[in-house]
């Protein structure tokens, strides 16, 4: 009560906050998200959960910085997959159906949903290898004129 009445009449203590520690901005940018392979399973799926959206974490496939988006930890048996090599992963990923398996340095899995490429597309991480092949998409003929009126 006393500490309401001090503020309701003007008199109470004023302590400026420091500025060091007063945000938590610097965790959060990009080249503090890149994954370290060298650790066990739960700790990776924590690190991608814990950067899961902003500003995500992110590791270099094939030349090309890749995030990571949606994991959880996967306690079954080495799902059939095609092998992705991941840079600085000591055991390649696996792409299944549902979704990228890596590997902690403890043997163990997490499952990864979804994939994000520096150029910001998102596909499903089950679908990386099929992410190059495109449809051609073919209109009927009163598709093709809705298309032509909307021009």
């Amino acid at each position: 009560v006393e500490a309401v009445h001090l503020i309701a009449d003007g008199k109470a203590p004023r302590i400026p906050q420091p500025k060091e520690g007063a945000t938590y901005e610097g965790i959060q940018k990009k080249e503090n998200a890149e994954i370290s392979w060298d650790q066990p399973a739960a700790a990776l799926h924590n690190w991608i959960r814990g950067h899961d959206k902003v500003p995500g974490a992110w590791t270099t496939i094939n030349g090309q910085v890749v995030t990571f988006y949606g994991s959880s930890l996967l306690d079954a048996s080495v799902p059939a997959g095609q092998e992705l090599t991941i840079k600085g992963a000591s055991r390649p990923g696996l792409v299944t159906k549902n979704g990228l398996v890596i590997f902690g340095n403890d043997g163990k899995m997490v499952l990864v949903r979804n994939l994000k490429f520096e150029d910001g597309r998102m596909i499903p991480a089950s679908k990386y290898f099929s992410a190059d092949e495109t449809t051609a998409l073919e209109l009927t003929e009163e598709e093709k004129k809705i298309a032509e009126d909307i021009r």
